[in-house]
């Protein structure tokens, strides 16, 4: 049997701890029947026979809903059984060895906790990876946790399927996302449940959502020099490991010195751009930048409607950095009344807070009322950017008649071109992969630190960021 992503989907392991009422051959195909892509039998108390015994009548079970048998650590009852396949961690015998002893065609899983055990694994002959404890675990409270950057880091190293292990539930398996796992293994998630195959059934679906390679469209202006527009959101984008799409509302001649020359897209070509994106690839995320006009945010506004965008992020570019008004009157009032109410977060910074709301911002204070009397008016979700006060880059979010402070150190570094469209970006990013506005704006700053620690200098002006710092 080929060992392929998907069956690294719902990769569920059994534990005698949780059989109560019920006897594991039930629980098993209760499992199976919610949408398990694969069983690993752990016994770690039973005899060889026993195990023996109980291996044949699981693989009659599984093989019933096409789905592999992976016995653990014992490879003389996988091989006696006919199972598809052995798991084994890094302390049991080498990977190399046991390929040795199953041949080529059984299916061989290794845990792996670093990049050089995961390459190691792959050389001597593994099919799959089981990566962790990724959180706090019961099942193996001496087990050392795996950061989700190695995580990351292991997906990228090696080309064989990875199924993430450890203290995974239906609260915390979306944090997995843009990780690069094909899927979880869980104990207690699917065997401590009373109602295992709804469970499952619901953990399936999450596992599902949280492998897909997530889509994010970003609508905005070209940056000739890559520092911001639709180049800085494409590497954003990618640097979350989602594959990015652009619709242009215009080209713009500039540089880190400045904007020498803007041309603005026809609204019926970029409506047009739009129809061909959600008709073929349908976006997970949309960020909207620079929208010029009053016919392309009417055109934006009507296509995004029309064909049911989630997840909006409006980052509303209405004011140079040296403070002069980039829209119309007659743009600004389509922007305010077309485009910003359908954003899920609209995120202005300083100036553009006092166009919206109409009063100076000279204070966390004044910031916070901006941006609930803006929320108030718009009936959506507000971000207001601390950047342009003094002291830290501290920003405010108004949702729902609560507000939520978010503080960062400020970073030293006069090369912030394009930090607008960056963080508006990742915000983008971490909402396609279902993460809350909340924890989406967290971790969106976080990434955004990196990216101006980096410390990258180019150009004349005001340099660009180093968006791809974490490769």
């Amino acid at each position: 049997m080929n060992c392929d992503k998907t069956l690294m989907r719902l990769y569920a392991v059994t534990d005698r701890a949780w059989t109560g009422e019920q006897t594991l051959y039930q629980q098993v195909e209760a499992a199976l029947q919610g949408g398990a892509t694969c069983l690993q039998l752990r016994e770690k108390e039973m005899s060889d026979e026993a195990f023996l015994a109980e291996a044949l009548e699981m693989k009659e079970l599984c093989h019933r809903y096409h789905v592999p048998l992976i016995i653990n650590d014992n490879v003389e009852v996988a091989i006696k059984s006919g199972a598809d396949g052995i798991h084994v961690g890094q302390h049991d015998t080498q990977a190399a060895q046991v390929r040795q002893q199953i041949g080529p065609d059984m299916i061989l899983g290794v845990s792996a906790q670093t990049v050089e055990q995961a390459l190691l694994a792959e050389k001597n002959g593994a099919d799959y990876l089981g990566v962790g404890a990724v959180f706090d675990t019961s099942t193996k409270k001496d087990a050392d946790a795996v950061s989700h950057e190695t995580v990351k880091a292991i997906s990228r190293a090696v080309s064989i399927p990875i199924c993430a292990i450890g203290g995974i539930s239906k609260d915390n398996i979306l944090e997995l996302s843009g990780t690069g796992i094909d899927g979880v293994a869980l104990v207690s998630a699917i065997f401590a449940s009373k109602d295992i195959k709804t469970e499952c059934q619901s953990l399936r679906t999450l596992s599902e959502k949280m492998a897909s390679m997530k889509k994010v469209l970003t609508i905005a202006g070209s940056d000739s020099s890559g520092g911001a527009g639709i180049q800085a959101d494409i590497k954003t984008i990618t640097a979350h490991g989602m594959y990015a799409m652009s619709v242009i509302t215009a080209l713009t001649a500039q540089n880190t010195t400045g904007v020498y020359g803007v041309l603005d897209t026809p609204p019926e070509f970029v409506a047009q751009q739009l129809d061909c994106v959600f008709s073929d690839i349908v976006p997970d995320a949309v960020k909207i930048g620079m929208v010029s006009s009053g016919p392309i945010i009417h055109a934006i506004a009507d296509k995004l409607r029309e064909h049911g965008a989630q997840n909006i992020v409006v980052d509303p570019v209405m004011v140079s950095t040296s403070g002069s008004r980039l829209l119309s009157e007659e743009a600004l009032d389509a922007l305010t009344t077309r485009l910003l109410p359908l954003g899920t977060v609209i995120t202005p910074n300083v100036p553009e807070a006092e166009v919206l709301c109409g009063f100076g911002v000279q204070s966390k204070d004044d910031m916070l009322r901006a941006a609930r009397t803006i929320a108030d008016r718009l009936d959506c979700a507000v971000l207001v950017k601390g950047g342009h006060l003094q002291g830290d880059a501290a920003d405010v979010l108004y949702e729902k008649g609560q507000a939520f402070w978010f503080q960062q150190s400020r970073i030293d570094n006069p090369n912030s071109h394009g930090t607008g469209c960056t963080l508006s970006s990742a915000i983008a990013c971490n909402l396609a992969e279902g993460q809350t506005l909340h924890k989406s704006i967290h971790r969106a700053k976080v990434y955004l630190t990196g990216v101006l620690q980096a410390g990258l200098d180019l150009g004349k002006g005001s340099g660009p960021l180093n968006h791809m710092y974490q490769l």
